[in-house]
């Protein structure tokens, strides 16, 4: 790869793996109410939100940071009565006990409504909130912070248009072209990571420290299924061993567990995912500590981990039918594979294993059992890592993985973009009739 394209990279690094604070779907609802609700004079009284299928199906069940509630009406009502409308993914970093009251009012006196839209948007939320006076709607669609449209008591004040990409406004940053990553290969992913200039790259250093900071956090409460403190436990009573693959289990799942329960900390997430960010973050962190990496090693790890997690998932939509800790995973598995000394084939025989291994895990939605799912991805990481070293590998006879990484990716994206979307479909449904 030629240095030339390191800039482009670090800018779509910077873009993709941002602090949030919550699960970023019903995030993305808390924060279009906040911008819309910064327009009211008063106080809301009415807010109505539709959102994509893949948004609902992915709000309704997750816990929402600072009010102890899930799902998407208390995500609307508490972003519009206290959310920052300029935080992004950290829109409800602010909320208070008052203000989680307030919003448990609104929802009582059933001032919130949600709906499920129409669109072909895979991320689409459109929140009106109203104060009996003033009316403003606003549109975030196709990621999880951009403002499509504002409109003000019937009037579009605000209008997204391509040609404002790379131009910031007060509602942020719009999306970076990810067309680059389609043309790059896992080897050009690895040499970017050996060789980026390490002040370039440096930045990656606060996933570790926000992701393990919410790793601590979900060991020491109870949190969710407590996967991570249930490893922990077992290794005290004597069940299960220490070691590099328990820790790592422990403290990759614990810090979803605090994720998904609504623990007050951000996670720095992946691709728009606080779990993928989870999933390409801590089987790494975890290693460099096991094997005493230098501080170089873990950043070039690091990097390694989360742009390998960019790279799949940009061959795949936002939100699908395919659980998105997997793909995560695989990248943390490329950042595994070069701390114990792997080397660019091995990486490759890592990934391709991933692929024949977990492949078909489905999302069904946000909540607090994503963490088991983190807890396996992590584990298959970790098993497909120490494959690769002694020589062992799914290999291009078996099941949808080729020879060829790059065009395994391309065969687990394929089946993730077409067969799975209707999966989705099936999945949503059960999940509809069954909250019903």
């Amino acid at each position: 790869m030629q240095p030339d394209n390191y800039s482009t990279l670090i800018a779509l690094i910077k873009q993709e793996v941002v602090p949030a604070l919550g699960c970023t779907e019903p995030v993305s609802v808390a924060l279009a109410a906040a911008i819309a609700s910064e327009k009211l004079t008063h106080q809301p009284t009415h807010i109505s939100v539709s959102v994509s299928p893949n948004l609902m199906k992915n709000g309704m069940g997750v816990g929402i940071p600072g009010t102890g509630m899930v799902g998407l009406p208390i995500a609307a009502a508490i972003g519009a009565l206290a959310g920052n409308p300029k935080a992004g993914l950290e829109v409800l970093a602010d909320v208070t006990p008052q203000d989680v009251t307030q919003a448990k009012q609104l929802l009582d006196a059933k001032a919130v409504t949600i709906n499920v839209a129409k669109v072909t948007n895979i991320i689409y939320a459109k929140v009106q909130v109203s104060d009996g006076q003033d009316c403003v709607t606003v549109t975030i669609a196709d990621s999880h912070t951009q403002v499509m449209s504002i409109v003000e008591n019937g009037l579009t004040t605000y209008q997204f248009s391509p040609v404002q990409l790379h131009s910031p406004t007060e509602l942020g940053q719009a999306t970076l072209s990810t067309s680059i990553l389609h043309s790059l290969t896992t080897k050009d992913i690895y040499d970017f990571a050996l060789n980026a200039p390490l002040d370039d790259i440096e930045f990656i250093e606060q996933a570790q420290q926000l992701n393990d900071a919410l790793s601590q956090e979900g060991l020491a409460k109870p949190y969710g299924l407590q996967i991570g403190a249930t490893f922990q436990r077992n290794v005290s009573r004597g069940l299960l061993s220490g070691g590099l693959l328990t820790d790592i289990l422990a403290r990759t799942s614990a810090a979803s567990d605090a994720r998904m329960d609504g623990a007050m900390k951000p996670a720095m997430s992946n691709s728009g995912s606080g779990n993928q960010g989870i999933a390409a973050t801590m089987p790494v962190v975890v290693t460099a500590e096991f094997v005493k990496a230098s501080r170089e090693q873990s950043i070039r790890a690091l990097i390694l981990a989360h742009l390998m997690a960019i790279y799949i998932k940009s061959h795949q939509n936002k939100l699908s039918a395919l659980c998105g800790a997997t793909t995560a995973a695989m990248g943390a598995a490329a950042g595994i594979t070069y701390l114990l000394g792997g080397t660019l084939e091995q990486i490759s025989h890592t990934i391709n294993s991933m692929i024949g291994d977990i492949a078909g895990i489905i999302c069904d939605g946000a909540k607090t059992s994503c963490s088991m799912k983190v807890s396996s991805s992590a584990s298959a990481a970790v098993k497909a890592a120490l494959m690769a070293l002694d020589g062992i590998r799914v290999t291009g006879n078996e099941g949808i993985v080729a020879n060829d990484v790059d065009h395994s990716i391309r065969n687990l994206s394929a089946l993730a973009n077409g067969s799975m979307t209707q999966t989705d479909v099936q999945i949503l449904d059960i999940m509809v009739k069954k909250s019903a």
